[in-house]
């Protein structure tokens, strides 16, 4: 039998930290249109999908990030019918998104065709359900020149990018938050990947920054990601609604019980609520001009 090979996530270089997961298995590897793309199987976190050394998805943990990318967002709006996610090929958010019955239409916009397709062969629990679910449509181009161009509007927009390099950078680019803005319907919201405050404390803060100069409320909420080295991820929101973030616990059960409590792993009524009280360091970090 072949050894076992260790593969390491690069993307903390510069912080002088690397993690290892020992693969028993390689599923995938590929260069594809825009990046280098890795699949494997651990003993521990199952599925690991890699991105340009880094780590995306693991079977293991997926489920803390989707829900809190989706529920958040469209629970603390309450009346979210139209719904745009740039990035998240792999189809997880789209398929927790889709539990909602109040969404009419989910539209993704995925740069990378190669994403979807890789999806449909390896994570079929995301991608079965949403490809065959009338509500969906799928856009393979750029995020940045779709929020620029559509005459469409969105109640939520969900960024699920890559880390801030190669295809990803640019959703973190103050043109693409200014073209979502344009693109959302009065009291909508947007919610970012913004990083791992410890670790990239400049990704949340220029995001925040950034948010601050286009919305009434700029921001983040935060989860505990076990894959996501460093600590809490920041999940970036921006709304003009600033009630929005202090929908209550009683409220939002009550939303919750009228999607029919769909089952969830992470997200509660009072996890949401609780995911808006930051530890200080990073609250210190977005508070800085």
């Amino acid at each position: 039998m072949a050894e076992d090979r260790w593969i390491s996530e690069s993307l903390f270089d510069d912080a002088g930290l690397r993690t290892s997961y020992r693969a028993t298995r390689i599923l995938h590897e590929s260069k594809t249109e825009h990046q280098h793309l890795l699949l494997f199987e651990s003993p521990h976190f199952g599925k690991v999908l890699m991105l340009d050394g880094a780590t995306q998805v693991t079977s293991a943990d997926e489920f803390i990030y989707h829900e809190m990318m989706s529920h958040v967002p469209i629970l603390a709006h309450g009346r979210a019918q139209n719904i745009l996610i740039v990035g998240g090929g792999d189809c997880g958010i789209a398929e927790e998104v889709l539990k909602h019955d109040t969404v009419q239409r989910l539209t993704l916009v995925e740069i990378d065709a190669s994403v979807v397709a890789f999806a449909k062969d390896y994570f079929p629990e995301f991608t079965r359900p949403v490809l065959s679910d009338p509500r969906f449509e799928l856009v393979i181009g750029d995020g940045l020149s779709f929020v620029e161009q559509t005459e469409r509007r969105f109640d939520v927009v969900i960024v699920d990018s890559t880390d801030p390099h190669g295809p990803g950078e640019v959703l973190f680019s103050e043109a693409f938050y200014r073209g979502v803005r344009k693109c959302l319907n009065p009291g909508g919201i947007m919610v970012t990947q913004s990083g791992v405050p410890f670790l990239q404390p400049r990704v949340v803060q220029n995001s925040v920054k950034a948010f601050r100069t286009l919305f009434v409320d700029g921001g983040c909420y935060v989860a505990a990601i076990p894959t996501y080295t460093g600590g809490h991820l920041a999940m970036g929101w921006a709304t003009d609604d600033i009630a929005l973030r202090n929908v209550s616990v009683e409220e939002l059960t009550q939303r919750y019980e009228r999607a029919e409590r769909f089952p969830t792993r992470y997200w509660t009524p009072q996890v949401h609520r609780a995911a808006f009280a930051l530890p200080r360091y990073i609250d210190e970090l977005i508070a800085q001009p």
